[in-house]
């Protein structure tokens, strides 16, 4: 008896790129056969431009007479405007030398000698840099907004701390407010609070209540629930174990509450000039606006000293055991330094000696202009490449192609990438970008952003992989790290004009330098986080380094890299439209010009909202992605 063998033929496999190939040249084939139909033109006088402009009119006009701001919005606005006048009068009252003096007693307090001795020599410089009356005005306006930031703050990260139905509730809103570029917040300000300093420390408060409340409420929940349930046995009510238990323990994270909520403020009173709010964000503006970095640096340095002494008092005050007493010698120093410099307050004059001061702004635009023509070949160079092989080329695609393709587009991708609900919010925000009538300054606002991720990302990643697999190098670039990220955004804009002038690849430039921070620590702690057993396996497997990165390290940090991918869209879509102010043009511009013109109002206010549904649409993207299986843990037949 014998047997046939029976063959049955073998199920032919689709490879996994077929379907987005196909997609790819589908789309290719369209845009070839519609290119120049179906786009959407800027109008500068478009009807819901001059609507929003004549709704401004309105609103001036009825400014004190319409109930909502008789009895609402314009005691809010004087509110806060009081708030912030009793924290100028009482800095200017102490005169330079008891502020310095104050300022070394607290620091003093905090951390000793070693944060007191940055402290005098880093206030004392506003008045050695021409800067004193600009500098106290900003300090005050920070003081202002922090101080209200944190009483509004805290309070609700404390409840959404206790109540997970709080936090459901209120992370969307965040959310916004986070992921709203900082020029987004200006325009409806003014439109409802009008312009100066209430108007700046407002958008200053909306900027920088979120950490305050994301990371109260996670101090809240970190509290050792034994500690909250032995407090309940012994029968504490709850007002007595929130300050007794909750509050207590959770004091160290959440004095980085106040230290992000610092440099929030700190990072966003220079932007809130645009709307007259005072201090030394007018030099920066005045220093772009003439494209001289002589005028920009001393005021960015002031930035920057102000951000690095408060920071440091903040963090020696958070390390101080809260049980420890401070010394009888502490104490008469510190006194010493508050009494001598506020004694020394009417004996000199009110104003900083112009003897004291040091100028060099005509130095640092000679050493600019020396910059610009010795490296005017490689500047050059590496700016044409970028602008003629990325820039130029996308930016033709999107604003050649029809407006539905490109929402089509981005429907599928977004629908490939991160699931149903992500794509239909990615849809809804282009069409109302496309209602707005603001379609092609957007394209080219998103030319810019995307051409600014993709460098972002590729330097994150190669100094985040180099940071994780060596302890070495990340001890030498961690310093750089907290500098980069300590500067307030327009700083980044002094290298950017002095390397490029006033262009596109500028603005870029600045983003990349603005965003790379986050990115390369995201990166190195996701390939930290690795499994060191997961590590060890492939090693014994015999994988080599690079197997060992693209095969084990980089695919199991996979959320690490996407997140960092989503905070280096949001941040540079920030940073770039700020680069409306050195030739990015685009939103950016559209935002500026608004605040400048009020004719133009309307148009400036439209394209912030654009700015907004436009980081909306990149950001949940991404995180929509963050929250999808990868494909090789899909389940295939």
């Amino acid at each position: 008896m014998s047997t046939t063998a029976v063959t049955t033929p073998s199920r032919l496999r689709v490879p996994r790129w077929a379907l987005p190939a196909g997609i790819a040249v589908l789309f290719a084939v369209a845009y070839l056969l519609f290119r120049g139909t179906g786009t959407l033109p800027h109008d500068k006088s478009a009807p819901q431009f001059l609507a929003v402009t004549d709704l401004r009119e309105w609103i001036d006009d009825h400014r004190n007479s319409n109930p909502l701001f008789l009895y609402f919005l314009n005691y809010i606005r004087i509110f806060v405007g009081s708030v912030y006048t009793a924290f100028q009068t009482g800095l200017y009252a102490l005169g330079w030398p008891g502020l310095i003096g104050v300022m070394g007693a607290l620091a003093w307090l905090a951390g000793g000698w070693r944060i007191a001795l940055p402290a005098v020599a880093g206030v004392g410089s506003f008045g050695v840099l021409g800067l004193w009356q600009s500098s106290v005005d900003t300090l005050a306006l920070v003081a202002a907004s922090v101080l209200l930031s944190l009483a509004i703050g805290i309070p609700l990260g404390v409840w959404a701390g206790l109540s997970p139905r709080v936090r459901r509730a209120i992370t969307p809103v965040l959310d916004v407010m986070q992921i709203m570029p900082t020029f987004a917040y200006l325009a409806p300000l003014v439109l409802f609070f009008h312009i100066g300093a209430p108007a700046g420390a407002i958008a200053t408060m909306i900027y920088s209540i979120p950490p305050a409340i994301r990371i109260t409420a996670l101090a809240i929940e970190q509290v050792s629930p034994t500690a909250v349930e032995a407090s309940s046995s012994l029968g504490a009510t709850g007002r007595q174990t929130l300050f007794k238990v909750y509050l207590p323990l959770a004091r160290s994270t959440m004095a980085l509450a106040v230290n992000q909520t610092i440099m929030m403020a700190l990072s966003m009173v220079v932007i809130a000039n645009l709307i007259s709010a005072p201090g030394l964000g007018g030099d920066i503006i005045r220093g772009l606006s003439r494209a001289q970095v002589g005028i920009m640096l001393p005021a960015g340095i002031a930035i920057v000293i102000m951000a690095v002494v408060l920071d440091r008092m903040l963090v020696a005050l958070a390390r101080k055991d809260p049980h420890s007493r401070i010394g009888r010698v502490r104490l008469i120093v510190a006194a010493a330094l508050a009494a001598g410099g506020l004694a020394l307050t009417p004996l000199l004059p009110a104003e900083w000696p112009e003897d004291w001061t040091v100028n060099f702004v005509v130095q640092v635009n000679d050493a600019v202009h020396w910059a610009e023509t010795s490296w005017y070949g490689v500047t050059t160079f590496v700016k044409d490449v970028t602008t003629d092989l990325l820039l130029n080329p996308l930016e033709d695609l999107l604003t050649s192609a029809p407006w539905w393709l490109i929402a089509a587009a981005a429907l599928l991708l977004a629908w490939r990438v991160s699931g149903v609900r992500p794509a239909l919010t990615a849809l809804g925000c282009l069409l109302a970008i496309a209602l707005l009538g603001i379609w092609e300054h957007a394209m080219q606002t998103l030319t810019t952003v995307a051409v600014a991720v993709l460098v972002t990302l590729v330097i994150g990643l190669l100094l985040g992989v180099a940071a994780a697999r060596s302890a070495r190098y990340s001890a030498v670039q961690r310093p750089i790290l907290d500098a980069a990220q300590t500067m307030p955004a327009f700083v980044y804009l002094l290298p950017a004009l002095a390397l490029f002038e006033t262009t596109r690849f500028t603005a870029i430039f600045a983003s990349v330098i603005y965003a790379v921070p986050p990115v390369v620590r995201l990166v190195e702690d996701g390939i930290r986080a690795v499994p060191a057993t997961v590590v060890e396996a492939a090693t014994a497997a015999g994988s080599t380094s690079g197997q060992l990165l693209w095969k084990v390290q980089l695919p199991m940090a996979r959320r690490a890299i996407l997140l960092a991918a989503n905070q280096g869209i949001v941040m540079t879509l920030a940073m770039v439209v700020v680069g409306g102010l050195v030739g990015a043009g685009a939103l950016g511009y559209d935002v500026v010009v608004g605040f400048s013109q009020r004719t133009d109002f309307g148009m400036g206010f439209v394209a912030g909202i654009a700015t907004v549904l436009l980081g909306v649409m990149l950001d949940r993207i991404t995180q929509g992605a963050d929250r999808r299986p990868s494909p090789q843990r899909r389940k295939t037949t």
